[in-house]
């Protein structure tokens, strides 16, 4: 009898881990939330039943997804559904719709410039980190997209992790093999037309985006800086900053900007370190002093300051409705790579919070610096 609940519960446990693979589309939701356009890049295999596991595939396919928001949304939420999703309540799929060539992504990213009356055709390409499945990665590419009111088209890669919490081993060798098809999302973005490109990447992504830009840089020296033109930004970057510094000094030249989104009380970051044998837990994501990167060309933004109010403290980011107001309000995506204003923090965080820690003083001086030149 034992035996018997056992295997039931196991086979619950397994199911429930399968739903989420599942991308129901729904195609009245358009009618009921805001439409929202991601277009994805993977290199997940898909499955028999059409969905996009964890499988890895050598082959690079492209698509265009119509996410709605849901008309309840608030700054920094998610909520979404595996089966049955109510458009109402949650981020749906209401469209999926194969891209087949590079030719046709330019006319699908030219379309979208002409109907925002956007002056440049500009990219941000997100990448996700562990633990992450393809429908979920739609759904938080649009809410954060959303949220901070980006501008231009916005490219989600799609890497094939496991999606689940135990795989983490498994996570680690995709981020690697996943290097190429980052690569490749890269030079067709560029090739269709793409006048900024932006790489934004989360966790363990960030990984996979420093692997991929010191891959390319060594074949052709320049080569992310050149094509990066928008910047890079590392938001809880899964790093070892050891790995971090060594990655930097294979980049011929490092692009511009370069920002690292860190926050001390990000606990995920802390047990991935304690689980390398770090005693104090320190990834690049959560370090308490940002004095060892001065040599390097980049801004760090502490967020610690923003973890109170933070759904995730893995991706403070995306679910502080006090940040994404401070990025809301910044208007133009340019000023989210500089330092966190501190009289604009002020208008939205109470005075009793920390409002520039010692990373925001230091990215202060070190902008002073610059425009003192």
């Amino acid at each position: 009898m034992k035996r018997t609940v056992l295997a039931f519960c196991a086979a619950i446990l397994l199911a429930a881990c399968a739903d989420r693979d599942l991308m129901p589309i729904v195609p009245n939701a358009v009618s009921i939330g805001t439409p929202f356009t991601v277009f994805a890049t993977t290199t997940r295999e898909e499955e028999p039943d059409g969905t996009l596991g964890f499988g890895r595939s050598d082959q690079l396919r492209m698509m265009e997804m119509t996410v709605t928001i849901p008309p309840s949304h608030s700054p920094g939420e998610l909520s979404y559904r595996h089966k049955n999703p109510d458009p109402h309540k949650n981020f749906t799929i209401a469209e999926n719709v194969s891209v087949a060539s590079v030719s046709d992504l330019r006319q699908r990213f030219l379309r979208e410039q002409r109907e925002n009356n956007w002056p440049l055709r500009e990219v941000t390409i997100f990448v996700h980190g562990y633990n992450s499945t393809h429908p979920e990665t739609a759904y938080r590419a649009a809410q954060m997209a959303y949220d901070v009111d980006l501008p231009g088209s916005l490219v989600m890669y799609s890497w094939p992790s496991r999606g689940r919490a135990f795989g983490y081993a498994y996570d680690l060798d995709s981020m690697l093999f996943a290097r190429d098809g980052l690569e490749e999302t890269i030079r067709r973005v560029k090739a269709a037309g793409a006048q900024r490109i932006i790489l934004v990447a989360h966790s363990m992504g960030t990984a996979l985006a420093m692997e991929m830009l010191r891959q390319a840089d060594m074949r052709r020296p320049g080569w992310a800086a050149r094509t990066l033109n928008g910047g890079v930004m590392l938001i809880s970057p899964d790093l070892d900053v050891d790995l971090f510094e060594s990655q930097m000094a294979d980049l011929n030249v490092v692009p511009q900007p370069f920002a690292l989104m860190v926050s001390e009380k990000d606990r995920i970051l802390n047990i991935s370190g304690r689980l390398r044998g770090t005693s104090q837990g320190e990834r690049l994501g959560n370090i308490k002093s940002a004095n060892r990167l001065q040599s390097w060309p980049i801004e760090v933004i502490d967020l610690t300051a923003f973890n109170a109010d933070a759904a995730s403290g893995h991706f403070v980011a995306a679910t502080s409705p006090s940040l994404l107001a401070v990025l809301k309000s910044a208007g133009d995506i340019s000023r989210v790579f500089g330092p966190v204003d501190p009289s604009l923090l002020e208008q939205i965080l109470p005075q009793s919070q920390t409002i520039v820690s010692e990373h925001g003083k230091l990215m202060v001086e070190r902008q002073r610096r610059r425009e003192a030149r």
